[in-house]
């Protein structure tokens, strides 16, 4: 947890997909965050927390539903929602928080 915690404290905008094995949606999120990674590039971070292997941070952000996306930047959410987005609407709204 303290490594998540210094990743979504720093400058540099971290969006942290939220997700689980299991969940059909969380696959379709991988290609797309691949194509986030490469629009956005060391501007901001992209990080995947498996809800089933890291309860705390689950719970520390009330995430209910996968895939669940989350900008952080200096610790403060910037952005948040639940489902699958297109990187076509991912990577402006983290460029913002660049």
């Amino acid at each position: 947890m303290s490594k998540f915690n210094e990743l979504i404290n720093s400058e540099t905008p971290v969006l942290v997909d939220f997700s689980a094995e299991w969940c059909g949606p969380c696959k379709m999120m991988a290609p797309i965050l691949k194509q986030v990674a490469s629009q956005v590039g060391d501007k901001a971070r992209i990080i995947k927390v498996d809800i089933d292997k890291n309860p705390q941070a689950t719970a520390a952000y009330h995430v209910q539903s996968v895939p669940t996306l989350i900008i952080f930047k200096k610790g403060e959410i910037k952005f948040r929602q639940s489902g699958v987005m297109q990187a076509n609407q991912l990577a402006p709204i983290l460029l913002r928080h660049v």
